[in-house]
């Protein structure tokens, strides 16, 4: 399996993952929210926020998909670059707020680690076409 067919299996994993836990926070978010790690439910209304994460992961799987679609290869690289900030912060949350180490780690964290990983390969499969030329050979006197 090439290179380029490994990447494009990854990211549509992964925007097909993003996407479904988009969309999860946004229909369901008292089931999806027990699973993130954070100790405690929201007091009060607290389901405007867990449907902003929803919407805010929604529109990541969206992008990641546009980009894949449209075979823009180098741009998703960077965009999933990008991207891992996102779990990675929500790692950080779970551990400022004394949240479950584990999910931070092995949910949040591992992640963030497996976007980055893929945006890195898919800039490894695209740096040879964005390499500057090589010079012509000088031509050799006959």
């Amino acid at each position: 399996m090439s290179l380029k067919n490994v990447n494009t299996v990854l990211a549509t994993v992964g925007a097909l993952f993003v996407l479904y836990l988009g969309l999860s926070f946004i229909l369901i978010p008292e089931t999806s929210t027990p699973g993130v790690g954070l100790p405690n439910w929201p007091d009060g209304d607290g389901d405007g926020f867990l449907i902003m994460k929803g919407i805010r992961e929604f529109s990541m799987g969206l992008v990641i998909g546009i980009l894949l679609v449209t075979g823009h290869r180098r741009a998703l690289g960077w965009v999933l670059l990008m991207e891992a900030v996102a779990p990675f912060g929500d790692m950080i949350n779970v551990l400022a707020h004394h949240g479950s180490i584990a999910a931070a780690f092995a949910i949040h964290g591992l992640t963030s680690v497996l976007i980055a990983i893929t945006g890195l390969l898919l800039l490894r499969e695209t740096s040879n076409a964005h390499e500057a030329p090589a010079p012509a050979p000088a031509a050799q006197p006959a």
